[in-house]
């Protein structure tokens, strides 16, 4: 019976892996050590509740966008320093969900703590709603670093999704130690293949990745 059962668990865990596109893999099967929290499989996020294709919190890249994490995870823990990912791979059908929940104007649940200053009707015009999204092609990663003895999150001056001018990469009124913590994310991200979106400190995409122009829909389970 036990063999059965080990059986069992062996070939559950080659369909879920089959699952995945060619090219696609788990990142925590690359780094161990990565600290996963999907913000959009909870209800922490704008939209105030999970979000359409995540159905689970395991976090999905192209393996030439994990490799090159791996580098940059290295590197922090030598500084005894850890990456926290908060999104990576997305489908299109949470695309979509966000469009239709941008449409909505009456739905404004989280304003207060993601978009304050900014009416709901302009986030299309704003850059922070969009029909496709860099992170369906499956090389774009949302992150921050974290102290490595405690789990405690760098200040970097802004929370993770808030859309505002406060999350620009060189807004200026902030703190000098939350200028340090955004230029170490910068410069270990940069230096080790990726590039920034200078409206978001938490959002890298890899330099010549392997997907430029598809944007996949298969879910995050």
């Amino acid at each position: 019976m036990k063999s059965k059962v080990v059986l069992f668990f062996l070939l559950s865990s080659l369909f879920s892996f089959a699952q995945l596109p060619d090219g696609f893999v788990y990142v925590t099967d690359v780094i161990p050590t990565l600290h996963v929290e999907l913000r959009y499989h909870t209800d922490n996020n704008f939209v105030a509740k999970p979000v359409d294709g995540y159905r689970s919190n395991r976090l999905i890249l192209t393996k030439q966008a994990a490799e090159a994490l791996k580098l940059v995870q290295d590197e922090l823990e030598s500084q005894n320093l850890c990456l926290k990912v908060y999104d990576g791979y997305r489908p299109q059908q949470a695309v979509n969900h966000f469009i239709r929940w941008a449409r909505d104007l009456n739905d404004t649940v989280n304003k207060t703590d993601f978009y304050p200053k900014i009416k709901k009707r302009s986030l299309f015009k704003a850059g922070y709603i969009a029909t496709r999204s860099g992170h369906s092609r499956g090389s774009t990663i949302d992150l921050t670093i974290i102290d490595g003895n405690t789990g405690e999150i760098l200040d970097m001056g802004s929370p993770y999704d808030f859309f505002g001018e406060a999350s620009w990469v060189s807004y200026p009124n902030i703190s000098e130690e939350q200028k340090r913590n955004r230029q170490l994310l910068q410069n270990v991200m940069l230096k080790n293949g990726f590039r920034n979106y200078f409206k978001e400190w938490w959002h890298f995409t890899l330099r010549w990745e392997p997907f430029p122009k598809t944007f996949f829909d298969f879910p995050v389970e």
